[in-house]
């Protein structure tokens, strides 16, 4: 009687765990990312669950902006493939173009999709169609820039101002109280931007750093190239400088050396490309981390919703800086300039999209 008890209480404890929702503690959306502390609410369980097959859009704010964009647009679409529950995986550009997002993520609305995920071109652009969204029952997954509204179902943040200061504090260390600095921002008026420098300017704060000199390179190699060149030309004399993005970063290094002048402290990004840079050229630098596989983590994020599960709201991204050692264990001299790390691209897509030979 004892051990039928117990078979049919184990079997019931089996069905009711089958039938619980997943804790969203036991969801992994990447290395790195966690659950941000304080008020940060549960999505209820089982709201957005449906059976397969899914079909999941993403807006982009702007695939062809830099390397960096076009290969989180890679990491999306091969976390997509992966899951053989979605259907259909349907990313479109918006080209930094306001407009253009919003009449995006209502074209998606209109084809009825499982899920959205948004990469918001600025603050604003994409407030009224995640709500419109939400409002027919689409989740919305949210990342690589903060918006104003809080419509949306989950959001993944690279911490911004987290990014700029680990840079800013090394630049500080490297240049002393009263050191001058050029700082490299990126596209002007998008929300990365705006909250990586107010990083820095936290990194600033109680000391005597000067910034000499300030412009836009929009993250881009050719407009950080055209940047430093001017700047050179008008005032060599910087002690360090702050870039927000490695593209940036590896155009400055070449301006140095174009003009056969030493290379100052200077930040960088995990930029295959600036690794290699960086190794050879022997330089100051810290490479601050903002992995593309955020699209990947926001593909999951999408899924793990529509299986039922439970996602907190807000989900932070705030690793450390690296140094030369970790840069030398991810740099490849078989891969193109234009890789990003950390990445979870399989080795044969990495090889099919960067490969050198």
């Amino acid at each position: 009687m004892n051990i039928l008890i117990g078979t049919v209480a184990a079997a019931a404890l089996i069905a009711m765990t089958a039938a619980a929702p997943a804790l969203a503690e036991d969801v992994q959306l990447m290395d790195g990312v966690t659950a941000r502390g304080g008020d940060n609410p549960l999505s209820d369980a089982g709201k957005f669950k449906k059976d397969c097959p899914w079909v999941i859009g993403m807006s982009h704010f702007g695939v062809n902006a830099n390397t960096w964009t076009v290969q989180v647009a890679h990491e999306s679409e091969a976390a997509a493939k992966k899951n053989s529950c979605i259907e259909k995986f349907i990313l479109l550009d918006a080209g930094f173009d306001q407009k253009k997002q919003v009449a995006d993520i209502e074209d998606l609305i209109a084809q009825n999709v499982d899920a959205i995920i948004v990469q918001p071109v600025t603050s604003t652009s994409a407030d009224a169609s995640i709500a419109k969204a939400v409002a027919a029952g689409i989740p919305v997954v949210l990342h690589t820039g903060r918006i104003e509204g809080d419509a949306y179902t989950t959001e993944i943040q690279g911490g911004a101002e987290h990014f700029g200061k680990v840079m800013g504090d090394w630049l500080v260390q490297k240049v002393g109280n009263d050191g001058k600095i050029w700082v490299l921002r990126g596209l002007a008026g998008h929300p990365e931007d705006t909250n990586r420098y107010n990083g820095l300017k936290q990194a600033l704060e109680g000391t005597n750093v000067e910034i000499i000199a300030e412009q836009h390179g929009d993250w881009q190699y050719d407009k950080g190239k055209s940047v430093c060149e001017t700047l050179y030309l008008n005032n060599p004399e910087v002690d360090g400088i702050w870039s927000s993005g490695a593209d940036m970063t590896r155009a400055c290094v070449d301006v140095f050396k174009q003009f056969g002048a030493a290379i100052p402290p200077i930040s960088g990004e995990g930029n295959n490309g600036f690794f290699g840079q960086w190794i050879r050229d022997g330089f100051d630098s810290i490479s601050a981390e903002y992995a593309p596989a955020q699209g990947a983590a926001g593909v999951r994020a999408a899924i793990a919703l529509l299986e039922g599960k439970q996602l907190y709201k807000h989900y932070d991204y705030n690793p450390d800086g690296w140094g030369i050692e970790k840069v030398k264990q991810y740099y490849r001299d078989d891969l193109s300039a234009n890789v990003w790390w950390p990445t979870e691209l399989p080795e044969e897509k990495l090889k099919e999209l960067y490969g050198n030979n």
